[in-house]
């Protein structure tokens, strides 16, 4: 598919966001451990959470959709998995396999893990080390590459694990692992990474303790094998999907729109203390809490944005942002430095370099040095370009957005991809005043 944004003026009205792709599979894959059964509302009917859903019911689990984002979980308990009967297929959703191969981990079957060609470059070798350490059988491609077969225990050893980055994926896994284990379960991190994990695990009624380590670093222990609680769970609005209007409504003049239920996790809102230290007028107004996350509205209005740089410390709280916020760069005032990004190099492309071509195909100064990434700002970009997806949601929502402030439209090639974490990107946007249209040539 092939989508163009065509350059438009101020943006206005109110919308509500997306559910939270992160929590989303966290909450389906937390039900189907619980005892009984989970409701879950305002859960993300993306591609990548329905590649989770279908790999559930294939473990013997079942889903029900009660309308949009309504679903009943009929949780089977810790090891109550069933043996697939067919390859478990994750799509794009390396959230959602990493966090599998942790299920998988805790059951005494084989189950075979894949995805798309996306996810089959991506490194798993960060979870498969750790669980094999943990007693589990994993045989995989050469670097630890999907697709690949896991065969788990009924007993999977407590592990103590220091992971050398801070990564959400591969905390969970173990700890999702860990919930089959006789005794505790640590992770430890550099940095801290999202806790979506272990808020809902105490939610359900695990025992889960979180301590400050040397450095400023995060430690989590879980106890294995609680009898997890069916909940109510209520999935807020995605704060990832949040920076595409939030960034669209800064940069387009006169704009002020209202984003409502977005999650606020501070280990999730990295973008916006960034924007807000570029001089962004963004507003929290009916600030509250869902399913154990802080929530709130957000109002953004149109501002004049200066450069800043980026310390690598905060990207655990942004990775999935940078993209949106190099095009934001590329209209503040001065050289924006975002520090220490090796990891975008390992997401669903090589965000990395995706985003040096893209915003050299519209008109931007941007270089690299290492992991840094530089660009400089002023006025609106060229545009009037194309620019490759690469299989990537986030590259393509981003490139859609600079080309609605751009001098000529922009085009991105592969836009299907969007439908894996914001099916209703486009409408949602159009509906603010953006003008993004599908093309045929």
């Amino acid at each position: 598919m092939k989508l163009r944004a065509n350059p438009h003026g101020a943006l206005s009205g109110r919308a509500s966001m997306p559910g939270d792709k992160s929590i989303s599979h966290r909450a389906l894959l937390l039900a189907a451990l619980a005892v009984g059964e989970s409701r879950i509302a305002g859960l993300l009917e993306g591609e990548d959470v329905m590649a989770t859903a279908a790999a559930l019911r294939r473990l013997g689990v079942e889903l029900e959709r009660d309308g949009k984002g309504r679903w009943t979980v009929a949780g089977v308990g810790i090891g109550g998995l069933a043996e697939p009967d067919s390859v478990l297929d994750l799509g794009n959703a390396g959230t959602g396999a990493r966090l599998i191969m942790g299920l998988l981990a805790g059951h005494p079957f084989t189950g075979i893990v894949t995805g798309d060609t996306s996810l089959r470059r991506r490194p798993m070798a960060r979870v498969a080390v750790p669980l094999r350490e943990m007693g589990v059988t994993i045989l995989a491609r050469s670097g630890d590459r999907l697709p690949l077969a896991i065969r788990g225990r009924a007993d999977p050893l407590p592990l103590d694990w220091r992971s050398e980055i801070p990564s959400a994926q591969v905390k969970s896994a173990i700890l999702l692992a860990g919930l089959h284990a006789a005794g505790r379960t640590s992770v430890s991190e550099p940095a801290a990474s999202r806790d979506h994990t272990e808020r809902m695990l105490r939610a359900m009624g695990a025992e889960v303790r979180e301590e400050e380590t040397e450095g400023g670093g995060r430690r989590v222990t879980v106890t294995g094998q609680p009898e997890l609680l069916p909940r109510r769970l209520t999935v807020p609005g995605d704060p990832s999907s949040a920076a595409f209007p939030t960034v669209a409504a800064l940069l387009a003049p006169d704009s002020r729109v209202t984003l409502v239920g977005v999650g606020t996790n501070p280990l999730r809102t990295g973008l916006y203390r960034t924007l807000r230290e570029m001089g962004a007028r963004i507003l929290e107004q009916n600030a509250r809490e869902e399913g154990g996350e802080p929530v709130a509205d957000l109002l953004v209005e149109s501002s004049d944005l200066e450069s800043v740089e980026v310390p690598a410390a905060r990207a655990p709280s942004m990775i999935d942002e940078y993209p949106i916020l190099a095009v934001a760069a590329a209209r503040a005032r001065g050289i924006t430095a975002m520090r220490g990004l090796g990891e975008l190099r390992v997401k669903e492309s090589d965000r990395f370099g995706a985003i040096l071509e893209g915003l050299r195909a519209c008109g931007v100064r941007c270089w690299s040095e290492g992991d840094d990434l530089f660009v400089e700002g002023g006025g609106p970009p060229a545009g009037g370009t194309r620019v490759e997806a690469r299989l990537d949601h986030r590259i393509a929502m981003s490139f859609l957005v600079l080309g609605g402030i751009a001098r000529d439209p922009v085009t991105v090639e592969g836009a299907e991809t969007i439908a894996t974490s914001f099916p209703d990107f486009v409408a949602l946007m159009n509906r603010l005043g953006a003008r993004i249209e599908e093309v045929t040539t």
